[in-house]
């Protein structure tokens, strides 16, 4: 019988890189998608410790080597439900929107597109911005918030209601959400557009948001798509579904993990590239933005978006230097926020640019949901107290 080894509570990079059998940028993803837990060394404030309790798991399950099919039918921790869907997928480190790669359909494509082709729908109007007063304000997620949650209180259960009307009151939706986020009132431009002139930003500026909406409209099924989707097994209606997916969505260690890379580059341009990204390496700190699990030879949507516009010197020179000391490359999180410094968008422009375009493959999630007239409702594994049956 094989025994655990034991370990202390807390270990240094070195131990773990020694239990693991890994390189140190490995450990540094881990600890940024969450997987191990780190906090600062009280003897040594310049490096970390991390969870042993996080490494003996993580271990556990290398040694299992069960594959990732046979894990997603069996358990829903640690790994992602395996649930049927035609929206996207990702095939040899691409992402596919039905079929289509999606670096080269963003080329061209509009939002407005993007959801006609998600939805299997055909989108008159677009995405309407409704008549109605906005916050004329810099972009802030409380106004989107406080909007869904009001649409939610007086819309209606998504049953016995046809694909038709079903399509228009999403794309009414999304219109509803980009205004919330300071996108002006011009019905004949697309979303992307109105944006652009609620921020002030020039037509190359709009074209840079058509493409990153494109490319952030979907991304399989995501744990903000999987809340969507609950809702909508239920019979929620379809703003109660995109809330429960853009609530989702707000966790650092999925939509809302910008603002940590922006903070990251306002480090950078009061200091200096060369000095934050010393201090990081020095202390053991994992860099945010770097590594995604699903893309080993790099994120296809961050090379695409940065390959558009031309980040500031000091910007760039982190992100030339992160990549040369970790061997780890920019994700989306980075370019968006390179995209926002760059065109020095205004408060939660970055968490409205990604949350507009997410709707879409959100209400794309929840109708394909709707379809398949099924509830989504786990069973609990129990491990608590032995039970006390009469």
């Amino acid at each position: 019988m094989q025994t655990k080894t034991k370990l202390p509570s807390w270990l240094t990079l070195e131990e773990v890189q020694e239990f693991l059998g890994v390189r140190a940028q490995t450990i540094y993803a881990y600890v940024s998608r969450g997987l191990i837990a780190s906090h600062p060394d009280p003897q040594n404030t310049r490096r970390s410790l991390y969870s042993a309790e996080n490494i003996q798991s993580l271990r556990q399950k290398k040694q299992q080597g069960r594959k990732r099919e046979t894990l997603a039918v069996n358990t829903l921790f640690g790994t992602e439900p395996s649930i049927p869907t035609a929206i996207s997928t990702f095939a040899k480190g691409h992402l596919y929107y039905r079929g289509k790669d999606v670096i080269a359909f963003a080329e061209t494509a509009t939002l407005e597109e993007t959801a006609r082709l998600l939805w299997g729908a055909e989108i008159a109007t677009g995405f309407a911005v409704p008549n109605r007063d906005y916050p004329r304000t810099a972009p802030e997620r409380s106004h989107a918030f406080i909007a869904l949650a009001t649409a939610t209180a007086t819309g209606h259960s998504t049953h016995a209601r046809t694909a038709r009307v079903l399509h228009a009151e999403a794309a009414a939706l999304v219109g509803h959400l980009a205004a919330t986020f300071g996108a002006e009132n011009h019905p004949e431009m697309r979303i992307h557009q109105r944006l652009a002139r609620g921020w002030g930003m020039t037509e190359d500026g709009a074209d840079i948001l058509r493409r990153a909406m494109v490319l952030l409209a979907d991304h399989e099924l995501t744990s903000s798509a999987f809340a969507a989707r609950i809702a909508a097994s239920n019979g929620a209606s379809l703003p109660a579904c995109l809330l429960s997916g853009l609530a989702t969505f707000t966790g650092p260690l999925h939509g809302d993990a910008t603002p940590r890379v922006k903070a990251l580059f306002d480090e950078v341009e009061r200091s200096s590239a060369d000095e934050v990204v010393n201090r990081y390496l020095s202390s053991a700190i994992p860099i945010p933005g770097f590594g995604h699990h699903l893309y080993p030879d790099g994120d296809p949507r961050a090379v695409a978006l940065l390959a558009k516009f031309v980040p500031p010197e000091e910007i760039t020179k982190f992100i030339e230097k992160v990549i040369t000391l970790t061997g780890l490359l920019p994700n989306i999180d980075v370019v968006l926020a390179a995209l926002v410094t760059r065109y020095r968008l205004p408060g939660d422009a970055a968490f409205a640019l990604f949350s507009v375009a997410r709707s879409v493959g959100l209400l794309a999630h929840a109708m394909e949901q709707i379809n398949t007239g099924k509830v989504i409702r786990p069973r609990g594994r129990y491990v608590g107290p032995t039970l006390e049956i009469p």
